[in-house]
């Protein structure tokens, strides 16, 4: 893991090409069969409502694999041509409620910053170290407990991700992001309520089942492959692009099914290092190059053992539980108490 970014790139280059067959099939295999079965599910509610909430699950599966052709259209890395990952973008984004542009923007900041902790904010998970989380007052720290407890962060995260902050213009926005987000919000609208009008409430509500599984576990994913107890932070002067995409962003190893519903993002240290690589190309690019097959590799269950991991410990350079940054402040205590002069009598 000494290459510098100039090797990396040089090695990784032929893999950054994208294929226009190769697209063609990942769009045949993801948003093509997504709104095949959101007609599935609307015929099936009308005889039954299980039924229709049971091909919700393969749905969002599909809706997934779609939301990865979005990803791959925001990092110009699906077609050739920009003007068509645009186009396939914003399309790709009305299904999973996102405005193209700013959502690109957003993301391209996430990939500069990821593990500098003087950077933190923006398309991360709010993440605090252990000193700021005990300079905080009760309140402080009952919100960021309250936002890093699983019921909230996987439960209910979807509904700020997908539902509220994607909807909401900064003041401070360039104008074609409030562009964007102005059309997407009004093209949902017009969506919601078309579908309403045509098949009635409950199955237009129905429909949107396969957004609320897909919002849970795309933040799930995106929490486990920067969110592992060796993972990576720094400060601003000592933090480096390549060791945040190698040591910060974990290869997490899926069984071939979920790998692809997934669209090879488990491979997100291959993703960090060349965010130019399409999806289809990313698992041999790591076959390829045994460097980085060094990475941090991450299993399902490790993945949900991750949610345990509240906060990142400077001195240990490692993720930890609210309970072990408890403990570490008592022995840290204890040992001041224990070198402190005795009081005279």
């Amino acid at each position: 893991m000494t290459d510098t970014p100039v090797a990396w790139r040089r090695v990784l280059a032929p893999y950054t090409q994208p294929q226009l067959h190769r697209s063609v099939v990942d769009l045949a295999t993801s948003i093509v069969p997504y709104l095949l079965l959101l007609v599935a599910i609307g015929v099936a509610y009308r005889v039954s409502v299980a039924l229709a909430l049971v091909l919700s699950i393969p749905a969002a599966g599909f809706l997934v694999r779609s939301f990865i052709v979005f990803h791959d259209c925001a990092h110009g890395s699906f077609f050739r041509s920009r003007r068509a990952n645009e186009l396939v973008g914003i399309v790709a984004g009305l299904l999973v409620w996102m405005p193209f542009a700013r959502w690109r923007h957003e993301h391209a900041i996430h990939h500069a910053t990821a593990g500098d902790l003087d950077r933190r904010g923006v398309g991360d998970v709010w993440t605090l170290t252990v000193a700021e989380y005990n300079a905080m007052g009760p309140l402080g720290r009952l919100g960021y407990r309250a936002f890093r407890n699983p019921l909230v962060l996987f439960g209910l995260g979807w509904i700020l991700v997908l539902g509220l902050k994607p909807r909401v213009i900064k003041p401070s926005a360039p104008r074609r992001i409030v562009r964007a987000v102005l059309l997407t919000n009004v093209a949902l609208g017009l969506i919601a309520a078309g579908l309403v009008l045509w098949l009635g409430w409950g199955t237009a509500l129905v429909l949107q089942a396969p957004v609320m599984v897909t919002g849970i576990v795309g933040i799930w994913l995106f929490y486990v492959q920067h969110q592992f107890e060796d993972t990576y932070w720094a400060d601003h002067e000592s933090w480096g692009f390549d060791e945040a995409a190698l040591r910060g962003s974990s290869y997490l190893k899926l069984p071939r099914v979920l790998q692809f519903f997934t669209g090879n993002i488990g491979f997100h240290h291959v993703h960090h290092l060349a965010p130019r690589i399409p999806n289809y190309n990313l698992e041999a690019a790591h076959v390829a190059n045994p460097a980085l097959q060094e990475t941090p590799v991450v299993t399902i269950r490790e993945g949900l053992k991750a949610s345990r991991l509240k906060l990142w410990d400077e001195e240990r350079n490692r993720l930890v539980t609210f309970a072990d940054a408890r403990a570490a402040r008592a022995a840290h205590a204890a040992a001041a108490r224990a070198a402190a002069p005795p009081a005279r009598a």
